[in-house]
């Protein structure tokens, strides 16, 4: 069996881009979807409504929800001491497999670096009992992986001038510390070459979002895709969505 799983950042709520943002899941066909910004109940029941993705999971004050085709057994909003967001646990009783999903601080300087990875190293700390289990990590990690360019034309001023003040470059410790625990980028698996940018829609030029699952279930790992079609991709958010495609046994 495969599983369709899509992380996608929908942008301060998704509030008044409902059809656009069901537009893009639709043409993804995804079993499961990891939100992140997805901070308003009503946005997330009505893109439940809309893309026929009956299980649906949100909370006001929370950056993370999610929609399923697929029984939920379980959900929980985890908050980690110290980290901006809430992580979301997800079981899928019926297809043996746990999703994480998480959207770690913004901003981009050594010091916001640090935050994540003492965010990504409480959500690890918190997740150790399932780390036998299948399960895979996906959201919005607003990090750079270990060996790729730092690309500033894009960016807002502020945020070069933040950049600039840490030395011209951001540190790559987030990422590194997921790797150093184990896990695989989905993405890299698949695309050792390529860039994979998801960020901003309009020009992108940073990947942000990514999908990571244990190193022993690797070969589980039969597809990652930076969704950018249909043509509402552009407008629904600023973030393209993450498509992967895992083998459940």
């Amino acid at each position: 069996m495969t599983l369709r799983v899509l992380s996608y950042n929908i942008k301060y709520g998704g509030t008044g881009r409902e059809d656009a943002l069901a537009a893009v899941i639709r043409a993804a066909d995804p079993d499961v979807v990891m939100l992140q910004e997805a901070s308003d109940p009503t946005v997330v029941r009505r893109l439940s409504e809309a893309t026929g993705l009956h299980e649906w999971g949100a909370r006001i004050g929370h950056s993370t929800g999610y929609l399923s085709r697929h029984a939920v057994t379980s959900h929980a909003w985890h908050h980690p001491r110290g980290s901006r967001h809430a992580f979301l646990e997800v079981e899928l009783g019926d297809v043996g497999c746990r999703l994480f999903g998480l959207h770690l601080n913004a901003w981009f300087s050594k010091w916001s670096e640090m935050r994540r990875t003492r965010e990504i190293r409480a959500l690890l700390d918190g997740i150790r009992a399932h780390q036998d289990g299948f399960h895979a990590i996906a959201g919005d990690f607003n990090a750079l992986a270990p060996g790729e360019r730092l690309e500033v034309r894009g960016f807002p001023r502020w945020i070069r001038a933040m950049i600039w003040l840490s030395g011209r470059d951001i540190a790559r410790d987030t990422i590194q510390t997921m790797l150093d625990g184990g896990y695989v980028d989905a993405w890299r698996t698949l695309h050792a070459g390529e860039p994979g940018y998801s960020f901003p829609t309009w020009e992108p030029h940073v990947r942000l979002d990514y999908l990571f699952t244990p190193g022993r279930y690797q070969a589980r790992i039969g597809r990652c895709e930076v969704f950018a079609a249909p043509a509402e991709a552009r407008t629904a958010s600023d973030h393209f969505p993450l498509l992967v495609e895992l083998a459940t046994a």
